[in-house]
């Protein structure tokens, strides 16, 4: 029997402990000599506090604003605010001129629309309805309906540059203006009336009516007739530029005028257009109701349109 051999202690647990690793992996071996350090840990700083999501942010519209100011006197007309203060300062003026004016001014590439007050209100027409007289008769000879004689053509050309009534009559008559009437509805009167008998010259409408009219002739009628009415109601003779031709001939205004005196007063009307490619519409109604003459509805009616428009173009 050979002699045993005695090693020393520390070597024997060396060799178990080499031998122990070998049988595991390296990882393994890792993980459980660093599980069985007692080394104290180091003081943590207390995590940030949670945040929540960041809501996001929508970007705001102006809105158009509802209620008048002095900056916007007339919001929900949809002109700019500028364009308010011309309608205030046209109200502060027609507040103290003789007789009712109402007013409809229109925005044709925007519709913004404002009315003043009284623009429902039933005025007699006066020579204002020449002008659904010359559309209608227009329209009836493009359909082939009726005829216009060289003489015809003569007379529609004066009763609109001129406002000539026997032109205007002689039109009525020939060509049937009181079954002719009944169209006129179509052309955006939809509120003409005759009080009494039916012509012409005893026809009452209100603003809203001849703003409709006005905007019919620009927007729904074919190219011709419309631009015939454009260029009579352009080159209006100088006794008939007042009214809307207050905005000034940088305007390039066109109207058609009406005046006359009933047995409750006079009645100094204008309706026409203004601005490049006729881009606004202007009505002007003044019932002077036994308040003043001829003279003062034309200066109302003016200066009403100049402070809308003058040096605006």
């Amino acid at each position: 029997m050979a002699a045993m051999v005695r090693r020393p202690l520390y070597r024997v647990l060396t060799v178990a402990l080499i031998a122990g690793l070998a049988g595991a992996s390296a990882p393994t071996a890792v993980a459980r000599c660093a599980a069985s350090r007692t080394a104290a840990p180091a003081t943590a700083s207390a995590p940030p506090p949670a945040r929540s999501p960041a809501t996001p942010t929508t970007p705001t519209t102006p809105t158009t604003p509802t209620t008048p100011t002095a900056e916007c006197p007339h919001p929900t007309s949809g002109f700019r605010c500028a364009q308010q203060r011309r309608f205030a300062d046209a109200e502060r003026y027609l507040a103290a001129r003789p007789g009712v004016t109402a007013i409809v001014v229109r925005n044709r590439a925007t519709g913004a629309t404002w009315r003043s007050a009284h623009s429902g209100r039933l005025v007699w027409t006066a020579s204002t309805i020449k002008l659904a007289i010359a559309l209608d008769l227009l329209e009836r000879r493009r359909a082939g309906t009726i005829t216009l004689s060289p003489s015809d053509e003569s007379l529609l050309s004066a009763m609109l540059r001129t406002s000539d009534d026997r032109a205007a009559t002689w039109l009525w008559e020939r060509f049937d203006g009181p079954a002719a009437r009944q169209r006129y509805a179509a052309y955006g009167m939809t509120g003409l009336r005759f009080p009494g008998r039916v012509h012409w010259g005893a026809a009452q409408s209100s603003a809203e009516d001849l703003d409709r009219l006005i905007n019919h002739v620009l927007e729904q009628v074919p190219p011709d007739v419309r631009n015939y009415l454009v260029a009579q109601l352009r080159t209006v003779a100088p006794n008939q530029r007042w009214g809307v031709w207050g905005a000034g001939p940088a305007a390039e205004p066109g109207n058609k005028n009406g005046w006359f005196g009933y047995g409750t007063g006079w009645v100094i009307n204008s309706v026409g257009f203004v601005g490049p490619g006729e881009r606004y519409t202007v009505t002007l109604m003044n019932d002077l109701r036994g308040e003043g003459g001829y003279d003062d509805g034309v200066q109302t009616t003016t200066r009403a349109a100049e402070l809308l428009f003058a040096g605006r173009f």
